[in-house]
Order: C-alpha cells, then sequence, then structure tokens
C-alpha cells in the first residue's frame, strides 16, 4: 500500500490558496502527512473559519497576500528552502470568479508564473490545480486528457476557463524548457464540509436551502449531469500527483465516474434530509456545461488512485458540516447560481 505524502514529510511546502475549500484540507492532510506548511491566500473568497482550524498547528504558517502582486519577502527572500509547491490559488465558483474576472484571469496567469518561476528558483516541485472546465461544455464523453475541450473563449465563464488553460500552458511550457518540475491536475466537481455557504455550486446550493427550508433552485430541466468528489479523496489524489514520478508530465483528471444528473442529486439530498424536498425551476447559465464525466485512467494506473467515499456517505458528511455553521449564522439571502 502506498504511503501518499511521504515523499513530502519534512518538507517545506508553499500552498497557493490554502485557506480555502480544497485548500484548507490540503494544508491540513500535508501537516498530518509530517510537512512544514505555508499557505499564501488573499481571502477573496476564503472561509474565514477555515483558517483558525489551521492556525494552532505545529509547522503551520500564514501570510495574507494576492499572488497577482510581488510575491511577498517571507517567501522570496529564501526560495531554497521550498521543496514543493501548490496553486490552488483562484476562485471555482461560477458566481465568486465572475464577480471580478478581471482578477481571475490575472490570478492564473500572472500568479501561476510568479508561482513557476519560484519553483524554477528553488528546485522545487510545482503542482498546479486545474479544472474540468477546460473541457468546456464537451463534445467527448467521458472525458479523457487529451479531449482538447469546447470552450466559449467569450462567454462569461471564459475568465476561469481560459485562465486555466493558459495557466496550463505556462505550465507545461516550464517543463518543456526544463525550467521546473511540474504536475498538473483537473479537478472535477468537488464537494465537502469547509465550503463557503453562499459558494454557489450546487452541492451546496441545495443543502443551504434545504437546511433554510427553501425550494431548491435547479437551473434548466435538472437532466444535466455532474460528477460529484468528495473532498478526501481529491486531497489524497493531490498528494499522489504531487509524490508521482513522470519521464514526461501530462494532466491527471481527479473525479469520480459516478455520473448523475441534478435531479438524481436532488433524490440523494432528500435521503440525507429524510423529508421531500421541493424544487424551482430557473434558466440555465449560459455556457453551463450540460454533461461532465471524467476518465480516470490515467490516474488509476499514474497513481493508483480512484475515489472511495459514496456519494451517501460524503454528502451526510456535509449536510452536518453545514448544520453545524447554519446555528452560528443568519440564513443566506444572496442568489446562488449553480
Amino acid at each position: 500500500m502506498r504511503n501518499p505524502g511521504k515523499a513530502q514529510a519534512g518538507g517545506t511546502i508553499l500552498v497557493a490558496g490554502g485557506a480555502g475549500f480544497i485548500g484548507s484540507h490540503l494544508c491540513a492532510a500535508l501537516l498530518d502527512a509530517g510537512a512544514n506548511v505555508t499557505c499564501i491566500d488573499n481571502m477573496q473568497t476564503a472561509l474565514p473559519s477555515n483558517l483558525p482550524r489551521l492556525a494552532g498547528r505545529d509547522r503551520f504558517t500564514f501570510i495574507e497576500a494576492d499572488i497577482t502582486q510581488p510575491l511577498p519577502d517571507a517567501i522570496t527572500a529564501d526560495p531554497a528552502r521550498w521543496t514543493h509547491i501548490y496553486n490552488l490559488a483562484c476562485a471555482a465558483s461560477p458566481p465568486l470568479y465572475q464577480a471580478d474576472p478581471e482578477h481571475t484571469m490575472l490570478t492564473n496567469v500572472v500568479g501561476t508564473n510568479q508561482l513557476l518561476r519560484l519553483a524554477e528558483q528553488a528546485g522545487a516541485r510545482f503542482l498546479l490545480t486545474s479544472t474540468s472546465e477546460v473541457y468546456g461544455d464537451p463534445e467527448v464523453h467521458p472525458q479523457p486528457e487529451d479531449y482538447r475541450g469546447n470552450v466559449s473563449c467569450t462567454g462569461p465563464r471564459a475568465c476561469y476557463d481560459e485562465g486555466k488553460r493558459a495557466a496550463e500552458t505556462l505550465t507545461f511550457d516550464y517543463a518543456r524548457m526544463n525550467r521546473a518540475d511540474v504536475r498538473v491536475a483537473r479537478i472535477f466537481n468537488t464537494y465537502g464540509p469547509q465550503m463557503r455557504m453562499d459558494d454557489g455550486r450546487v452541492v451546496s446550493n441545495l443543502i443551504v436551502q434545504a437546511l433554510e427550508g427553501a425550494k431548491l433552485t435547479i437551473y434548466g430541466s435538472g437532466a444535466q449531469t455532474r460528477s460529484f468528489c468528495y473532498v478526501a479523496d481529491t486531497v489524497d489524489a493531490l498528494i499522489r500527483l504531487m509524490d508521482s514520478e513522470m519521464v514526461q508530465p501530462l494532466p491527471v483528471n481527479i473525479g469520480n465516474q459516478n455520473e448523475i444528473t441534478i435531479l438524481e442529486l436532488v433524490t440523494a439530498m432528500e435521503a440525507v434530509a429524510g423529508r421531500s424536498l421541493d424544487v424551482t425551476y430557473h434558466d440555465l447559465p449560459q455556457d453551463d456545461p450540460q454533461r461532465r464525466r471524467p476518465d480516470i485512467t490515467r490516474a488509476r494506473n499514474v497513481l493508483g488512485w480512484e475515489p472511495t467515499t459514496p456519494l451517501a456517505a460524503g454528502l451526510r458528511h456535509t449536510y452536518d458540516w453545514f448544520a453545524g455553521e447554519l446555528t452560528a449564522t443568519a440564513p443566506l439571502s444572496a442568489q446562488r447560481v449553480a
């Protein structure tokens, strides 16, 4: 049995976006593995309560900064100390990344380039968290890594979709020029505790609405599909990918192959809530993908990985966490987008 993170134990690891949803779980897992972890985050979209869960732990440091700006001296003064650099910095839900599209694009391009330069100076391994959104509204199903996608370069989601595609280009260019040792993960729909309640993605939307007794918002007919991966499985894959040895770096899909419709997700949510849930239908947002399912053959072969958390169990953990969070907050009134 592999021991994910063994190669990173004792290392000094920089996690950009480490206060965010996936990033905070990753920081905790790396600390558990014995690494020294520094988190850099501008806190633009991170859940503030994620930091106290990490701040009291040994070997953890937080730096509030924006990677679109020059990196702070605390990071660049001694680049040789960094052994691994994870880039998770970017808003990932449509309402959050569309709220400031210029910053979203610059985070992916300028920020990624700055972290790649740091990796080059440090001789550190670099991992970019890219996204299934590089496939756009796919015409190939399921999506393998060699599929080039069907992305609108002018639509409202382009700041994120094209930003991540550009970040991948930069990352692989550094590899081709032998300037950095890189890895690229294409993350599919991930859910779990420590998401913002107004995150805007479908799982958090439906859970919060169910807990508040509101009708569940369904965009389109609800026949569109997604493949939901629990956050612990996603983090396990990221650590394995960082550890992996590749002769030629290639993108790796990280996600769950269990494809369901949004209406089937509602049914699963009803089982967790223990009651029937009313729904209301709204127009589908522009460029919203109709189908989404990863081909994870490469992850199985290269990482020895596949997700192990059943949807029912993952939803239960997530639902219970949100229920605890809502006991201390007022009901949310912000409009949410799937």
